[in-house]
């Protein structure tokens, strides 16, 4: 006699359930027994007017709008999500919107196209020297960075193949301008003080890379001792005195002479050029031979391969 009461008690308990339209599994009173009506009405094609089948739809709804952020980020991930960089180069000025995703090597080639430097020939600072490998995402550049280049230009390019030949063809239009510079008066004075007692040692016949510590034991052109300290984080050069510290801009630099002093030549003069004529000359006194041409590179904005 209790069977059937049983039987009738599960229809009593299914019949107002959402989907009552549907048989229901046998099991419909255990603990699955929700989750079980909630996909049956998604089986029968009824009861379209169950909660279930409402969740549906909305469960469609609200997976579009995901849908278009997942486009999006497809755009940044091809590359179309743009930053706007100032590009500054030789006192010249270039607004420009380039990918984030695009590499240091990338941004290279653009400012080849803004500004004819080959892009072996630039040097390249954010936050230090733009890796080339990286993309500008990965260096955290944002929008309005400044992009410092520095690079020849074009006349050095066609001037100059190797900085060993610039020196030397710097060094013959010297001497077939005017005696050499180390015999004229102004230099004379300061040279004939002597070597300084604290000057580094050279090193005859060999180019080294800068070092990292300043170079220091030099005099200036009033006989005072100096030191240069590269800084290349900041693409600046600073020339120390006693007195003071000129930071200079490398970019500001127009050029770089140098020439072996005479009985001394593992030792050179050398010449920063800050203004448009050679009246801007500051001059430096016994810099060590094997570091000349790395100034060069460096302040001029040319590549050494070591």
């Amino acid at each position: 006699g209790g069977a059937p009461g049983l039987e009738r008690g599960r229809a009593g308990a299914a019949s107002p359930g959402p989907g009552s339209s549907c048989p229901l599994p046998t099991g419909a009173e255990e603990p699955g027994m929700e989750a079980e009506a909630q996909e049956l009405p998604l089986g029968c094609g009824g009861g379209g007017g169950s909660p279930a089948a409402g969740r549906s739809p909305e469960g469609e709804e609200r997976r579009e709008p995901p849908q278009a952020s997942v486009s999006n980020g497809g755009d940044e991930d091809s590359g179309r999500e743009l930053v706007e960089l100032k590009v500054i180069w030789n006192k010249n000025k270039y607004d420009v919107k380039f990918s984030l995703d695009s590499t240091g090597a990338e941004l290279k080639q653009k400012i080849h196209s803004l500004t004819g430097l080959p892009p072996a020939m630039q040097k390249v600072m954010f936050k230090g020297l733009l890796p080339e490998e990286k993309t500008l995402r990965e260096i955290k550049v944002t929008n309005g960075a400044k992009i410092m280049v520095v690079g020849s230009t074009i006349n050095d390019v066609l001037a100059v193949n190797t900085p060993k030949e610039a020196a030397q063809q710097e060094v013959k239009a010297e001497e077939n301008k005017k005696e050499p510079l180390c015999r004229q008066k102004q230099h004379r004075k300061v040279l004939d003080k002597g070597k300084p007692d604290d000057v580094m040692p050279s090193v005859k016949g060999v180019q080294e890379r800068l070092p990292t510590v300043p170079l220091s034991g030099m005099y200036n052109k009033s006989g005072g001792k100096v030191r240069l300290t590269f800084k290349l984080e900041q693409d600046q050069l600073w020339i120390g005195t006693k007195e003071r510290t000129e930071k200079l801009p490398m970019g500001s630099i127009k050029n770089v002479v140098s020439e072996p002093i005479e009985g001394h030549e593992d030792y050179h003069m050398m010449a920063f050029q800050l203004g448009p004529t050679e009246a801007s000359y500051y001059w430096v006194y016994w810099v060590p031979t094997q570091y000349v041409d790395a100034i060069k590179d460096t302040v001029l904005g040319k590549w050494q391969y070591f």
